[in-house]
């Protein structure tokens, strides 16, 4: 939040001109109160209209299906695996949807594109650097109470570099698994806290939402004040606890930030499709700075227990 009003970046968008400004949230409470209409939206009406905070409301309480039928989750599972197939194949033809993209964008608004697609790589680049290098060392030192950089970047290297590459947290679960062996940490700590933290611990993806929204606010026009953005930011954090840890999975959510502010999915879904385009960047260090927080955290709370016993850390 602090780096977007910082550096406000702006993109062109098609659509903006039916974004009506005068009916966008004006201040805190009607932001609030729109998030909790969202809630209790009918559910058909919610996928009909990309309501995307009424769908994952209605998705939480499925929980009241444990107790169904086999043969209700046998179709459950069946549906799954079929969405999760026809998933999987949209994946294989997304190189040349990323190549209309990047055509239809030239296209449209020239090579000066490429100079604000920088300045917004930019921005994310250089917010989720600040939260890697900056706000994760603090809570360690403060956590520690000791110089937190030779573990920060003994993850970054080992753990980092290795989901830059994969840009999969769900992948880079066996080497965090062995950055842990080596560190010395209680098997039976590490081996819940990885893999949930590979679906759970999302700042990047936190990061990613609360930018991508604020430019689409800048963009088109709509005033954004310190409470609404740091309300987005909350939402944008507990919403990232749900990001599927595979490439791309942070950007499903980013109209589900921009509905905050009005923005109606087919401009949101814009963003979205920038976010494939600048994905090669954005979404390997997103996925850096999620795998290797998963053993940054896992470690300092076990090393903080070490520290009470008078036992040394491997630093």
């Amino acid at each position: 939040m602090f780096t977007s009003f910082a550096f406000k970046v702006t993109i062109p968008l098609t659509g903006l001109d039916a974004v009506d400004t005068s009916v966008a949230p004006q201040g805190m409470s009607e932001v609030v109160f729109n998030l909790l209409r969202s809630f209790v939206v009918n559910p058909i009406e919610a996928l009909a209209s990309a309501n995307y905070i009424g769908i994952l409301f209605w998705a939480i309480l499925g929980i009241a299906l444990k107790k169904a039928s086999p043969a209700t989750k046998g179709m459950l599972e069946d549906v799954s695996s079929a969405v999760s197939a026809v998933v999987r194949w949209v994946i294989n033809c997304a190189p040349l949807g990323i190549l209309g993209l990047m055509y239809t964008a030239v296209a449209s608004s020239g090579t000066e594109i490429f100079i604000q697609y920088g300045e917004l790589i930019a921005l994310l680049v250089g917010t989720m650097l600040l939260v890697a290098l900056v706000i994760n060392p603090l809570i360690v030192g403060i956590a520690l109470r000791q110089n937190p950089y030779p573990l920060v970047f003994r993850c970054l290297r080992k753990s980092g570099v290795t989901a830059f590459f994969t840009r999969s947290s769900a992948a880079n679960i066996p080497v965090n698994m062995e950055l842990c062996r080596e560190l010395g940490l209680d098997e039976n700590l590490y081996s819940v806290s990885i893999p949930l933290g590979a679906t759970i611990n999302m700042d990047g993806a936190a990061v990613t939402i609360t930018v991508f929204s604020l430019v689409a606010a800048f963009t088109a026009g709509i005033p954004v004040t310190i409470p609404m953005a740091v309300f987005l930011s909350v939402v944008a954090t507990f919403s990232a606890c749900g990001t599927s840890g595979v490439a791309g999975g942070s950007l499903m959510l980013v109209p589900l930030g921009c509905s905050l502010f009005g923005i109606s999915g087919d401009v949101a879904m814009q963003l979205v499709d920038v976010g494939f385009i600048i994905s090669v960047i954005q979404d390997s260090l997103e996925t850096a700075l999620n795998s290797s927080g998963d053993v940054l955290f896992t470690a300092t709370a076990e090393f903080r227990e070490w520290k009470k016993q008078g036992r040394k850390l491997p630093m």
